[in-house]
C-alpha cells in the first residue's frame, strides 16, 4: 500500500503511514529544533517506536533531512506557479507575498519557516546534514537566477544582474521568516515587501529608430 511501512517488531509486523509519521516528526523539529527534539518526543509524535523509526527513516539526522525534504517538496507546485508569472517582478512579488502568508500562518507549529530555522540551528549537526540544509537553500536561489536570466533575455532586467538579485531575494525570504519568528505581524511584513519592490530595477532602455525611450524602456515616439 502506498506510503505505508511494514517493519517486523517482536515477531509481528507493524504498519504505519510514513507521510503522517514524517509530519509528526516535522512538528517536533519545528517546535523544539534539532537539538531539543528527543527521540522519545519524535517517536511519540510519529506514533511509532524506535526500531520502526530507525528501520523506516534511519537515525535522527537522517529523519531530520527527510522532514526538511517533505517541507520543501510541499512548496514545489506553488513555486512552479510563481516562476511562471509573466514578468520577473511579478514572480518575485508573488514569491514574497506567499512567503509572508506562510511564515505568519498561525497553524505553523513553531512560527516562521522550518527551512530557515534549520539553517540557524544546525551547529551540532554533522557536515552531511549541514550540506543538505545548504543545498535546500541553494536550490531556491538557483531557481531565482534562472528566472532572472530569462528576464534578462526578455529585456526586463539589466545584464549581469541575475546573481545579485537572486541573492537579494533569498536574503529577503530568510529575513521575512526570521522577523515572523520574532513576532512581526503579517501587515508589517507586507509593508517590507512593498519597500523592497520599490527598489526593483527599471527595464533597461532600448533605443529605437529615433532613440527616444523613457527610463522604463518604453518607446515614447508619437
Amino acid at each position: 500500500m502506498k506510503n505505508m511501512a511494514k517493519t517486523a517488531l517482536v515477531g509481528r509486523p507493524r504498519e504505519f503511514d510514513m507521510d503522517k509519521a514524517l509530519d509528526g516528526a516535522l512538528r517536533v523539529f519545528w517546535l523544539k529544533g534539532f537539538d531539543g527534539a528527543s527521540l522519545s518526543d519524535l517517536t511519540k509524535a510519529m506514533g511509532i517506536n524506535r526500531p520502526s523509526m530507525y528501520a523506516a527513516f534511519g537515525n535522527k539526522e537522517q529523519l531530520y533531512c527527510k522532514t526538511l525534504d517533505r517541507y520543501s517538496n510541499s512548496r514545489g507546485p506553488r513555486v512552479n506557479e510563481v516562476f511562471a508569472a509573466p514578468t520577473a517582478r511579478e514572480s518575485v512579488e508573488l514569491l514574497l507575498r506567499d512567503t509572508v502568508e506562510k511564515v505568519t500562518d498561525p497553524k505553523n507549529p513553531g512560527g516562521g519557516c522550518f527551512g530557515v530555522q534549520g539553517a540557524m540551528t544546525c551547529f551540532n549537526m554533522s557536515r552531511q546534514v549541514k550540506e543538505h540544509i545548504g543545498d535546500t537553500h541553494a536550490a531556491l536561489e538557483r531557481l531565482l537566477r534562472e528566472r532572472f536570466n530569462r528576464a534578462i533575455e526578455a529585456g526586463e532586467l539589466p545584464r549581469g544582474s541575475a546573481v545579485d538579485l537572486a541573492r537579494f531575494c533569498a536574503v529577503m525570504i530568510q529575513g521575512l521568516a526570521l522577523q515572523a519568528k520574532a513576532g512581526s505581524s503579517r501587515k508589517e511584513l507586507h509593508r517590507v515587501v512593498d519597500l523592497y519592490l520599490e527598489t526593483w530595477p527599471p527595464r533597461p532602455a532600448r533605443s529605437g529608430k529615433s532613440g527616444r525611450v523613457d527610463a522604463a524602456g518604453v518607446d515614447t515616439r508619437t
